[in-house]
């Protein structure tokens, strides 16, 4: 008995000695002279400490439980010769590196992180420029992206990567990142229960966020300004998108959010301002907009048909030049409790609620979804006139369209 349990003993010190690991120090004058070398000598649950100085490699595979930590921002130049860092094991951390020169490619999206097949992967602190894709997630799950900062040199969308990419993956955090100048700030694909949160998503070709078929997602407190589209949003489920900024997101084909065939989800305490069009919907459903600030956008919300059930309550739509766009005369959808700022009603009872309902579907933004030379005639005479006949007695625009609680005051959304 006294010799099992000596042996127990001994066989835990063990078991935990090889889970903390031994170091491992890679520069000039160092054992180990490059991180490649260091990776293949590496022991489960090393760590390896990379020194300042810039250090020409590209395909360092890990494929062990490491972590990596750059000390003062080491710099690995790939030379644009391919991809930089894969892995492909569970427990890996890449912590502090700044990582220069990802190859390009017509055939393969080389990254400057790829993580395949992973779990519990942590990717922090890292600096990336001159990339193609920055971090790409490729069916890895239970994993961070924290507070890294990606910056590429996209001008073409067929020859420019996503910055943050997460394709097939699930439970992963991406939080307080910085994403500028790619196709695509933040991509996701078959990836759910997502957290993106404060991040910020600017100056992209295409879309600050652009994901499909991911489902129970979470997106709160990021910022997406000044790119090509918006934000794209689409055939998803169960999405949570809170206190995110949508701004100057201008263009023919601009929105600050497109949302596509979306069901079932919550859009609330967001800010749409100076965007081409706040809000673009098309064949979603049971969408409660709530507690959101439109303001100075070109359309507030644009809705493109076969949108049923959809909820907006307690939004302020704040001197757009139209609040509400609809391209059919049906509708299926609440519109209650809001501040209109181009409401003109009065309030005789000063309970703060107008006595007589708000139509926010001005004829002249049915002609312009039509016919879009004649946004011209925005300010004459002419479009006030028709605007009001049409307020009185409906023909092109929903009859049923009421606001019959505007507010007179907007709503404090502290």
């Amino acid at each position: 008995m006294k010799h099992l349990s000596y042996f127990l003993v001994i066989l835990i010190l063990l078991l935990s000695n090889s889970s903390f690991g031994n170091d491992l120090e890679v520069c000039k004058s160092c054992p180990y002279k490059s991180i490649t070398e260091a990776v293949e000598k590496a022991a489960p649950f090393d760590t390896i400490y990379v020194k300042e100085g810039t250090y020409y490699e590209f395909n360092i595979e890990i494929t062990k439980a490491l972590t990596i930590i750059g000390e003062n921002n080491p710099v690995i130049d790939g030379q644009n010769k391919g991809e930089i860092i894969t892995i492909q094991a569970d427990n890996v951390t890449i912590d502090g590196l700044t990582i220069v020169n990802v190859g390009t490619s017509y055939t393969t999206d080389y990254a400057a992180v790829r993580v395949v097949k992973s779990e519990n992967f942590l990717l922090q602190n890292l600096k990336l420029k001159r990339l193609f894709f920055g971090i790409y997630l490729e069916k890895s799950n239970n994993g961070k992206v924290l507070n890294n900062t990606i910056i590429g040199d996209a001008v073409q969308e067929y020859s420019s990567g996503n910055g943050i990419q997460l394709w097939h993956c699930r439970n992963v955090e991406v939080r307080g990142n910085k994403i500028k100048k790619v196709r695509d700030g933040i991509y996701l694909e078959f990836s759910d229960e997502i957290i993106i949160s404060e991040n910020n998503s600017s100056e992209n070709l295409r879309y600050g966020l652009h994901f499909m078929f991911s489902n129970h997602d979470t997106y709160i407190n990021n910022i997406f300004a000044n790119n090509g589209a918006g934000v794209a949003v689409m055939f998803s489920k169960f999405i949570i998108m809170k206190n995110n900024t949508f701004k100057k997101n201008w263009g023919s084909a601009s929105f600050g959010l497109l949302l596509k065939e979306i069901n079932d989800s919550e859009i609330t305490h967001n800010s749409f301002e100076e965007n081409t069009v706040g809000i673009n919907v098309e064949g979603s459903n049971r969408v409660n907009y709530t507690h959101n600030d439109f303001k100075n956008n070109g359309w507030a919300v644009k809705v493109r048909g076969a949108c049923y059930y959809n909820v907006f309550e307690k939004n302020n739509f704040l001197y757009n030049s139209f609040d509400v766009s609809y391209n059919s005369r049906i509708n299926d959808n609440k519109f209650d409790g809001n501040y209109w700022s181009n409401y003109t009603g009065y309030d005789l009872d000063k309970n703060g609620i107008g006595d007589i309902p708000y139509r926010p579907v001005k004829l002249f933004s049915f002609i312009v979804n039509r016919t879009p030379e004649t946004i011209i005639l925005l300010r004459s005479l002419f479009i006030d006139i028709i605007d009001f006949s049409e307020k009185v007695s409906p023909v092109f625009t929903p009859d049923n369209l009421l606001d019959e609680n505007p507010l007179l005051k907007p709503i404090s959304h502290d």
